[in-house]
């Protein structure tokens, strides 16, 4: 199982360079890895396997993976389906289509997401996977953004699913910590599944996740306006994959929570509905692929009422109709992207006569039609006979209730078999236009959005030879005239995916006893004896009768279509209204919030947050459990002097009209602070302590050079009382904060045992350093992301069109003179009034030993003060020293690498250290220790944390490079150009 994650991995990320060396044909190639990965599935089909890798074990966040037969079942269908997508993508798209390769890769990167899911045992490794396909969706819809109809088809859908998702992960949290244990394995495997009023409560948020991920009614409405999708996009995601994950993890979970007391009136209720409401607006809708969405959703509700009734024997006929609508709806929407394709348009009132000119397409869609409708002896026909005897026949709902519900899976099969006939006819048959729908084409689309879903091409217009462009193509739409349709042959290669597909429907109804062996293992995990069994022919029974009279109803029903659909507006009402609606309201709502408390005014802004920081936390501590505090007022004199020291300097900075001097009195707080660490015997946060504050001057600095040296009088600030008061405020309730949060502890604190975890963990008797890089570096890790996303934002605000990435060297300027000699290669191009001598000499002699220092800092940083954090902070110091001694040419002869390249290399190297040892059996992040002796060095202890240490050493030398960069150079040459252009200098 993991092989084959892994291998969908790396070919979702070798995708684009395929697609660029072999253009449309390397779908072929990348067809391969899911059809192998169909192969592994069918060897072990029956066996159970599982996969245990540790990955953050204190917080259940382990590599849990489990193949049974549920999970066989969706595993076949996410490879095998999505390997004849792939193929047929090869053909669907041209090999111009814009952003290919990123297609391809997301389509590859989906597969992997799904199969991940189906086969995660923890819960929590589920939801990532669960999320990781509402992104790849969300990406697959809007392929076309440039767009509006796919950019908020793509928003709707993220917005829906991603919703229900937070809600699941709730659910999945609750149950878990109920369970004691987030494996579906252990679940399953309890004699008593958990219960009470937390549990009801996730189960509920559960199924909020699923069923919105399923598309069931009130949550359905995304998934019709989510045809703006390619059709490759349709067949995979919303037929065969995406859709089933919510219908997947309702069987799942229903041999634990099928008789929870909120279970089967949510399920079933609403996945009648869903196949009546949907059902009904299939009958209404004239674009193809519209039919077919609004079909997949009834039909999801249909296997939702299977899958969570609770019995072995729906569970049986749930997972076959799983397979047939799988097998069916996927082909169907191939067929339709082929129409599409060939005859630029899938309005079947635009489409006449193609049943005479595709007659292959036509039997393929008709064997597909014919499975989705329940006509013997098609798969589809198998589910649903299966399906109505397991309703008839369970006992677990009462009588009334089971009466109800096998009616209304009668009605939703009635208009199954009527849009399966409206589907069939109006794509292949001969006819002229109904009066009702001559005309110009009004919107009557899915659920509200715009026209476009109903009569155009999906790839920007038909193709030349298919159909007519632009207006005038559009005012031939708008005539009432006969169906007609002009038709360019597809391709054997495009064909044939759909075609196997169909074949396969056919061929599994008559093997339905083969197909009952590989799906009986699953129902029989359900807590009763399975009684019945797939078959074509169970004999002259009630479900039988039943089919009869839903094929009649449902021929009926196709021959009042007319009458059924409303050109003017849908009868049901309109749910995408409703989500336009909902959004309005919240926006309307946020904008008085933020009315009401950002006015504009930041110190009305900062006294809103600093007066929440004070009164909340102050009215529940005089409310809860308060504990005696006991303080001293200091361990020795000296940090009573330094304090106050610290305390006149911050009085000072409100009250200084010089700019740069409140900087450096602000400084000497910081300092101040350093030397309290050192004193409390906390070598390592004292230097961390100095060296950012050095720097924190220096940027300073850099920045004040663009701001007058005094503060103007018209925006000096009077002394105002209530300004002091809320300061004041701040600052005793903070210490009152932290003297409580101490005095409240009970345990024996932790620190206690870190210095000799560290060593005997981490291998290093620096207790900070190893905490960083070894035992939270993960925190670290995350830290260190947030840093460099940071500095691109930074860059991306200052630099107006690239990022300033490499500074200019001394042979880049214009007054360059290879002969002249100076202290530092670029300082005789700084201007004579800010060039000083001194500070060039000190700097060529300086600036070695602040890098040696730097090393020093960083390979002795797991046993002595130092790390990757003060070196890189060291080293850039020493590059800033340079910077200011030389000005911007000199910094690009210190480091002439782009620090972007930095900040992406550190990160890489920490997340490759991260994941290395993975493929060592170990756990992320974890380090190994190497020790040898050496001729020179001597003994040699080395530890693989020391790489995720040099990544955050690149990262600290890329960001101080960024900041000298945008704030010095960049300025420096901008300050420079304006200097020229007063002195009519037109030299670059």
């Amino acid at each position: 199982m993991l092989a084959i994650l892994l291998a969908l991995a790396a070919a979702a990320l070798v995708a684009p360079l395929w697609v660029k060396a072999l253009g449309r044909n390397a779908f072929y190639v990348l067809a391969v890895v899911p059809l192998a990965g169909l192969g592994w599935v069918f060897a072990n089909w029956g066996s159970t396997q599982q996969v245990r890798l540790a990955w953050a074990p204190s917080i259940e966040m382990n590599i849990d993976l489990r193949f049974d037969s549920l999970a066989a079942v969706m595993s076949a269908l996410v490879l095998g389906v999505g390997a004849l997508i792939l193929a047929y993508c090869a053909r669907y798209f041209d090999d111009d289509e814009p952003r290919l390769g990123v297609f391809a890769a997301e389509m590859v990167g989906f597969a992997c997401a799904m199969f991940g899911l189906v086969t995660s045992d923890n819960i929590l490794l589920l939801f990532v996977f669960w999320e990781v396909t509402t992104v790849l969706s969300f990406l697959l819809v809007g392929h076309h953004a440039e767009q509006a109809a796919s950019r908020r088809a793509a928003i709707q859908a993220l917005l829906v699913t991603a919703a229900g998702g937070l809600a699941m992960l709730v659910g999945l949290i609750i149950l878990g910590e109920a369970n004691g244990s987030y494996l579906l394995s252990d679940l399953l495997a309890r004699a008593q599944p958990p219960h009470g009023l937390a549990v009801n409560v996730a189960v509920v948020l559960i199924l909020i996740g699923a069923l919105s991920k399923s598309a069931v009614v009130p949550l359905h409405f995304w998934l019709p306006g989510a045809m703006a999708a390619p059709t490759p996009v349709s067949a995979y995601l919303h037929a065969a994959a995406m859709v089933k994950a919510g219908v997947y993890l309702v069987a799942r979970l229903a041999p634990v929570f099928a008789d929870n007391p909120v279970w089967h009136p949510l399920v079933l209720t609403l996945g009648v509905a869903s196949m009546l409401l949907a059902g009904l607006r299939a009958m209404e809708v004239t674009d193809l692929k519209l039919v077919l969405a609004f079909g997949t959703v009834s039909q999801l509700g249909f296997l939702i009422v299977l899958v969570g009734l609770g019995t072995p024997d729906a569970a049986l006929a749930g997972v076959a109709l799983i397979v047939a609508h799988a097998l069916f709806k996927a082909c169907l929407f191939m067929v339709v992207g082929i129409i599409d394709h060939s005859a630029g348009t899938r309005d079947l009132r635009r489409l006449s006569g193609l049943g005479r000119r595709a007659p292959v397409l036509c039997g393929t869609a008709v064997l597909a039609a014919l499975s989705m409708a329940g006509i013997p002896p098609l798969i589809g026909f198998v589910g649903k006979e299966s399906a109505l005897g397991a309703i008839l026949d369970t006992e677990t709902i009462a009588g009334p209730i089971r009466v109800a519900l096998a009616v209304g899976v009668v009605l939703g099969s009635m208009l199954t078999v009527g849009y399966s006939a409206r589907f069939l006819w109006g794509a292949f048959a001969d006819k002229t236009l109904h009066p009702s729908e001559q005309g110009a084409h009004r919107a009557s689309p899915a659920e509200g959005h715009p026209a476009w879903f109903e009569h155009s091409a999906e790839k920007h217009g038909p193709p030349a030879h298919a159909a007519k462009h632009g207006e005038a193509a559009r005012a031939e739409h708008a005539r009432p005239a006969r169906a007609t349709t002009v038709w360019h042959a597809p391709s054997a290669l495009f064909i044939a995916p759909p075609a196997i597909l169909a074949a396969a429907g056919f061929l599994a109804g008559p093997a339905a006893p083969w197909l009952d062996h590989l799906f009986s293992p699953y129902a029989e995990t359900l807590p009763a004896e399975l009684l019945s069994h797939l078959a074509l022919w169970h004999g002259l029974t009630v479900p039988l009768a039943l089919t009869v009279v839903i094929i009649a109803g449902g021929l009926g029903l196709f021959q009042l279509r007319d009458r059924l659909r409303d050109p003017e507006r849908p009868r049901l009402g309109n749910a995408d209204r409703a989500y336009d609606a909902t959004l309005h309201a919240m926006d309307r709502l946020s904008l008085r919030m933020t009315g009401a408390v950002q006015r504009g005014s930041l110190p009305l802004s900062q006294a809103t947050i600093l007066g929440t920081l004070i009164i909340l936390p102050s009215a529940l501590l005089a409310v809860g459990t308060r504990t005696g505090v006991e303080l001293r007022l200091w361990d020795s004199p000296l940090q009573a002097v330094i304090g106050g020291i610290m305390i006149a300097m911050a009085l000072g900075a409100t009250v200084l009209r010089n700019r740069l001097a409140a900087v450096l009195v602000v400084g000497v707080t910081g300092y101040g602070c350093g030397v309290i660490f050192a004193l409390h015997g906390a070598p390592d946060l004292a230097l961390t302590q100095f060296l950012v504050e050095t720097l924190t001057l220096v940027i300073f600095v850099l920045v004040l050079r663009a701001f007058p040296a005094e503060i103007e009088e018209s925006r000096a600030t009077a002394f105002k009382a209530r300004r002091a008061l809320l300061a004041a405020l701040v600052g005793t309730a903070v210490t009152v904060f932290g003297a409580f949060a101490t005095a409240a502890r009970t345990a024996e604190p932790i620190w206690y045992r870190i210095p000799d975890a560290a060593y005997q963990f981490g291998g290093g008797k620096n207790a900070v350093n190893v905490l960083l890089v070894d035992i939270r570096a993960w925190d670290t890790l995350g830290e260190i992301s947030v840093l460099v996303v940071a500095a691109t934002g930074v860059a991306s605000l200052v630099f107006r069109s690239r990022r300033f990435g490499s500074a200019p060297r001394a042979a880049d300027s214009p007054n360059y003179d290879p002969d002249l000699v100076s202290w530092l290669p670029a300082g005789r191009l700084v201007d004579r009034a800010d060039r000083s001598m001194v500070l060039q000499i000190t700097t060529r002699l300086v600036f070695p030993t602040i890098m040696v220092l730097s090393v020093y800092f960083f390979f002795s940083g797991h046993n002595a003060p130092g790390g990757g954090f003060a070196g890189g902070l060291t080293a850039g110091l020493a590059l800033t020293l340079r910077y200011l001694a030389g000005g911007r040419y000199e910094l690009g002869e210190a480091l002439p690498v782009d620090a972007g390249h930095l900040l992406g290399a550190g990160l890489t190297m920490a997340a490759g250290t991260a994941v290395s040892s993975l493929f060592f059996g170990a756990p992320p992040l974890s380090s190994a220790i190497f020790e040898v002796t050496l001729p020179v060095l001597g003994h040699v202890k080395l530890v693989t944390a020391l790489f995720f240490d040099l990544g955050v050493y690149l990262i600290v030398v890329g960001l101080v490079l960024d900041v000298l960069r945008s704030l010095g150079a960049r300025l420096d040459s901008e300050l420079a150009t304006v200097t020229r252009s007063a002195k009519g200098d037109s030299a670059p």
